[in-house]
């Protein structure tokens, strides 16, 4: 160790860290003086460790306090998204014209980037809610306009047929020519007497109006409608498939009635002599109603489909049209569904086409032992 007085650290075994001076006397000797180094490194290390501490402490409140103001600076973010979805889940698809949502006033300050975002959206949402106010004035108008006149073309009609009945009464009295154009004159007053009550039954239930709500045995009802056909279609072979069990819905026996026989119509009236109509009716994993109506017919044109259940629609290019029809049958099976809260979908490829229409189901009561419906059956000539 050097004795010109630099202090060095020295380890001695057993007894820790010392530092250390070496200065050499007048007399030649040489004077060492230590002093131990274990207070300072326990100094050095309460330092390390409050520093660490400290900046620990101080970096959880800079991330707390830092998430907190990008939190608030994005609120009212939020509150407008929470206001799009909101928007989003109003059911307009449905006729839902009341659009109350609004982005609120304190996050629709133009003054701000966020107020300027809030205000455009609400402008948004004032010029839907005008749009669909509109809309809904204007289906109100029509629908009033359809129902109006459905019912005031009904006495007239009645009137036409009624002449045309009594004309022919007289055939014998009448040309012949006279005769074949009462004739025509009653087939068309009859069809467009049809047309007319359509017409008004779609909107009765545009309007919510003209449904019952009691329990219907749609197994029976199914039984029923499949007979009907084979009386109007004899040249198409009928197969039924029904469960062991009845199954009840709640709704209206006749509009219900009415969905299968409409069904059953279009299939006899747009497939040829010799096609085979399968009629089944499930409980689903739902608990749903299920009907199916299927044919092996020359199917519906994909092109077509989304359109099959408009008003007036027509597939005279895709299915034979052995007789003419309003264009209104299936859009009565889909709004007669929609009123009991139900749903119709179509399947169609070359080769088959089947309708399946499911209905909230109530639990049927057991069957009857005097008239129990069969589980399958084939009608045919």
């Amino acid at each position: 160790m050097a004795s010109d007085g630099t202090p060095v650290t020295v380890d001695l075994d057993g007894q820790g860290s010392y530092r250390v001076v070496a200065n050499s006397t007048w007399s030649g000797a040489t004077v060492m003086t230590g002093m131990p180094l274990t207070g300072v490194h326990a100094t050095l290390m309460r330092v390390l460790l409050i520093l660490v501490v400290v900046t620990a402490v101080v970096l959880v409140i800079a991330i707390t306090v830092g998430i907190w103001v990008i939190r608030r600076a994005l609120a009212p973010l939020d509150r407008v998204a929470a206001t799009a979805s909101r928007v989003a889940d109003l059911q307009l698809d449905r006729g839902e014209v009341a659009l109350p949502v609004r982005v609120p006033a304190d996050d629709a300050d133009p003054r701000t980037e966020v107020g300027q975002l809030g205000s455009a959206v609400n402008r948004m949402l004032d010029h839907i809610d005008s749009a669909l106010s509109a809309r809904h004035a204007s289906e109100t108008r029509v629908r009033q306009f359809l129902a109006d006149a459905s019912h005031e073309l009904r006495t007239p009609l009645a009137a036409i047929r009624g002449y045309a009945e009594l004309a022919q009464r007289k055939r014998a009295e009448v040309p012949g020519d006279v005769a074949n154009a009462m004739n025509r004159v009653d087939s068309e007053s009859r069809r467009m007497t049809a047309l007319v009550e359509d017409m008004l039954l779609l909107a009765r239930l545009d309007s919510g109006r003209g449904l019952e709500h009691e329990p219907v045995d749609v197994t029976r009802l199914t039984v029923d409608a499949v007979s009907d056909a084979h009386i109007a279609g004899p040249d198409h072979r009928w197969d039924l498939d029904l469960p062991d069990e009845p199954i009840v819905v709640t709704g209206d026996a006749a509009r219900l009635h009415q969905v299968l026989a409409n069904l059953l119509a279009n299939a006899r009236v747009h497939t040829g002599p010799g096609t085979t109509v399968t009629v089944s009716l499930e409980r689903d994993g739902t608990g749903a109603a299920v009907w199916r109506v299927a044919d092996n017919g020359p199917g519906i044109p994909a092109a077509w489909q989304p359109e099959v259940f408009e008003r007036f629609a027509r597939g005279d290019s895709s299915r034979s049209r052995r007789a003419g029809s309003s264009g209104l049958g299936l859009a009565i099976v889909a709004a007669v569904v929609k009123s009991h809260g139900g749903t119709i979908s179509l399947d169609s490829v070359p080769g088959r086409t089947v309708f399946t229409v499911r209905l909230p189901f109530t639990a049927g009561t057991q069957r009857s032992p005097r008239c129990p419906p069969p589980r399958s059956m084939t009608i045919d000539v």
